[in-house]
């Protein structure tokens, strides 16, 4: 099924008034204070304290690196000629 994902999207939620949201108020804090000093309730992931390990691998011979978008791709992505800039084919269309 093929769905339409640029159409607007109501659900059941959408249809509380105008009134009955400046009833309830502000939902959380007094407004006035950031976002930073509010930090009841926050716990640290694990995953923050983990050390990541990455192995880098060097560019390859059938790889280049193109100059718009900095991402690595094989040279049959690869639109413009060799000599001149290297641009993928997302890049350049």
């Amino acid at each position: 099924m093929a769905t339409d994902y640029d159409a607007t999207r109501k659900t059941d939620d959408d249809t509380e008034s105008l009134d009955a949201l400046k009833e309830r108020g502000p939902s959380t804090g007094s407004g006035g204070e950031d976002d930073v000093d509010n930090v009841d309730g926050f716990t640290m992931p694990d995953v923050v304290n983990e050390e990541l390990e990455v192995v880098v691998l060097p560019l390859q011979e059938n790889e280049f690196t193109c100059t718009t978008c900095f991402l690595v791709k094989p040279h049959q992505q690869r639109a413009s000629k060799p000599r001149s800039a290297a641009i993928c084919i997302d890049c350049a269309g």
